[in-house]
C-alpha cells in the first residue's frame, strides 16, 4: 500500500516534506499451453509476483506495463506447449519486475522415458511421456510440474500453479490428486470482499477408458480430459489442460498487471486499462494488455 516517510527535526516539531511513496503491484504472465496426445501434461501457471515498490515522489516518469500471452497448446505428438510470455512492470523510478511465463505441458513421445517432458516457466509444465519428468519453476514465482510414472497409459500430469505443485501422472483409476493442476494464490489486491485466485495450473489429459476430467487448479487452471483439453482463464494466468486424444493441447490464459497507489499521489494519466476503481484512499488500475501509468 502506498505510503511516505515524516522526519520530525530534533526538538523543533517540526515535520519534513514526504519524499516518498510506494505502489503495490500484482504481476502475472501467461499461463502454458497444454500438451498433446494420449496423456499431454497440464500447462504450468504463469509466474505470479506480488509487494510494493517505493519510488521518488518527484520521479515524473512512466510506468511501462507488459501482460503476457497465454502458450498455444502443442499440436503433435513430438511439440509441448509453448510457454507463456513474461508479464513486466518497468519504470525509471524502480528496478523491472518481470513475471516469467508458465512453462508448456509435455506431449506424448516428446521425449524418451526419464527425460525431463513439461517445459520450464514461472511455474512448471506438467509430464506426458512414460516416466518422465515435469518442467522446474522459477524460485519465487510458482511450483513444478508433476511427473508421471513408468506405466503404459500414464495420466497426464498436472502443470504447476502459484501455490501449489502439479499432481502426478500414472496408472490407475480413482486416485484423488491424479494429473490434477496445482492451485493458484489469492490476492485481494482489486479489495471487492473476496479475494480472487490467480496463476493455476492446467490438469493432465486423460488416456481413453477413463471416466472423469482432471480439474485444471484455483486460479484459472483449464481441466484436462479424454477429449480436448480446457484452455486457461484469460487475466487470470491459468495453464491449459492437457489433451486426451489426438488433437491440440488447450491453450494457456492470458496474464494480468495489477497496481495499487494512494489517490493523493494518482497521476490520473494511463493507457489501456481495463478498469480504474476507487477503494477508499486508494487507486485500483488494471490492465489486460500492455499499457502505460504516469508517475508525476
Amino acid at each position: 500500500m502506498a505510503f511516505g516517510y515524516q522526519i520530525l527535526g530534533f526538538g523543533s516539531g517540526v515535520v519534513a516534506a514526504v519524499t516518498e511513496a510506494s505502489i503495490e503491484y500484482l504481476c502475472v504472465a501467461g499461463g502454458g499451453g497444454g500438451g498433446y496426445g494420449h496423456y499431454g501434461g497440464g500447462g504450468g501457471a504463469g509466474g505470479y509476483l506480488t509487494n510494493t515498490q517505493v519510488y521518488p515522489l518527484d520521479a515524473d516518469t512512466t510506468v511501462t506495463i507488459v501482460v503476457g500471452a497465454g502458450g498455444a497448446g502443442g499440436s503433435g505428438t513430438t511439440s509441448k506447449g509453448t510457454n507463456g510470455d513474461l508479464s513486466s512492470i518497468a519504470s525509471g523510478a524502480f528496478s523491472t519486475i518481470t513475471s516469467v511465463g508458465g512453462g508448456g505441458g509435455g506431449s506424448r513421445n516428446n521425449s524418451p522415458g526419464g527425460a525431463a517432458d513439461g517445459a520450464d516457466g514461472g511455474s512448471g509444465g506438467g509430464a506426458s511421456y512414460v516416466g518422465s519428468s515435469g518442467g522446474s519453476a522459477t524460485a519465487g514465482q510458482g511450483y513444478d510440474g508433476g511427473s508421471t510414472d513408468g506405466s503404459p497409459n500414464t495420466h497426464g500430469a498436472g502443470g504447476g500453479g502459484a501455490g501449489q505443485a502439479g499432481g502426478a501422472g500414472f496408472y490407475g483409476a480413482g486416485v484423488s490428486n491424479l494429473g490434477y493442476g496445482g492451485d493458484g494464490l489469492a490476492n485481494d489486491i482489486i479489495e471487492t470482499g473476496t479475494d480472487v485466485d490467480y496463476a493455476g495450473g492446467g490438469g493432465g489429459g486423460i488416456p481413453d477408458g477413463y471416466g472423469w476430467s482432471s480439474p485444471g487448479g484455483d486460479g484459472g487452471g483449464g481441466a484436462g480430459s479424454i477429449g480436448a483439453g480446457t484452455a486457461g482463464t484469460d487475466g487470470l494466468g491459468g495453464g491449459g489442460g492437457g489433451t486426451g486424444s489426438a488433437a491440440a493441447g488447450a491453450d494457456g490464459g492470458n496474464g494480468v498487471v495489477i497496481l495499487r497507489v494512494l489517490t493523493s499521489v494518482y497521476s490520473g494519466t494511463s493507457t489501456n486499462t481495463e478498469a480504474i476503481t476507487t477503494d477508499g484512499a486508494y487507486k485500483v488500475l488494471k490492465w489486460f494488455v500492455d499499457g502505460t501509468y504516469d508517475i508525476d
